[in-house]
């Protein structure tokens, strides 16, 4: 799911179209291979899997869920699990990770906003920095728990605002202003904001602030992978005239040195996220 690099128009009283923009979001993710980057963030799924306490023979879904790293962590925990996600080229990498590992894993391509299953389908919801990027955050956050059977558990992961990915958007943002009106996704992050959006209907709400590093070669490697296969930071590029794009470029540079903790000779950047674990009340 991605932060939109383009401002749609506003729907009615000035309300944002979140169809317009859901429907550039899509193209955006769909814009580069997000899954070159998403297999590096498979220790992600392995611990939110287990923070959820995720059981076999549980029913689990996975949505927004990319090229499937919580997907294939909940089933290696013999969970029956369905994978969703609304870019279908995603959803072939998971399906090609879950038959390499001999796993079985049904596919549907879905809207995080608008799930095709009934009421309470599912022991358990997980999202691996996917749900955070709907337009919609209470559509979004209401479609998790409709899906969810009384006492299920939702688990997220959520990079902060603070952490490297929500600097990483901000940055952005100074060169192409995200959609007018809309929250940014990296509120997510913030277990406030979580406890807000599912409310009453949470009995328990459960965050750990934890950190994924992303490990390349350089600086320059980094924006290099992510320009080309990142759907936010490739939008972003290719909006910007080429003076533009060398600052975004020197900009990125910049932060990566600066939040480097592996010396001259290698790029390792901690990315904080929250980990959130929601339990639905029963009642």
């Amino acid at each position: 799911m991605s932060n939109n690099t383009a401002t749609p128009q506003a729907g009615a009283a000035g309300a944002p179209d979140y169809a317009a923009i859901k429907q550039r979001q899509q193209a955006g993710w769909a814009s580069g291979d997000f899954a070159v980057i998403g297999v590096t963030l498979q220790p992600v799924g392995e611990s939110l899997a287990e923070a959820a306490d995720i059981r076999a023979n549980e029913d689990v879904i996975d949505i927004a869920a990319g090229n499937g790293n919580a997907t294939l962590a909940a089933a290696r925990r013999f969970a029956r699990v369905v994978s969703t996600d609304y870019v279908p080229a995603l959803l072939d990498k998971g399906r090609a990770r879950a038959e390499a590992d001999g796993l079985a894993v049904t596919f549907r391509v879905a809207d995080a906003e608008a799930l095709p299953f009934a009421d309470a389908s599912f022991d358990a919801a997980l999202s691996t920095f996917g749900v955070m990027f709907t337009p919609d955050h209470r559509r979004a956050a209401g479609e998790m728990l409709r899906v969810l059977r009384p006492g299920g558990r939702i688990g997220m992961a959520n990079w902060t605002p603070d952490g490297f990915i929500g600097q990483l958007f901000k940055t952005i943002g100074k060169y192409v202003p995200p959609p007018a009106g809309v929250v940014s996704p990296a509120r997510w992050g913030e277990e406030a904001y979580v406890r807000d959006l599912f409310g009453q209907a949470a009995e328990q709400v459960h965050s750990q602030r934890k950190v994924f590093n992303f490990r390349y070669a350089s600086a320059h490697h980094w924006v290099q992978v992510f320009r080309d296969y990142y759907g936010p930071v490739h939008k972003a590029f290719a909006a910007l005239d080429t003076a533009g794009a060398e600052a975004l470029e020197q900009e990125l540079f910049a932060l990566l040195e600066r939040l480097n903790t592996a010396g001259a000779h290698s790029l390792v950047v901690p990315g904080e996220y929250l980990e959130v674990i929601i339990d639905k009340r029963r009642g």
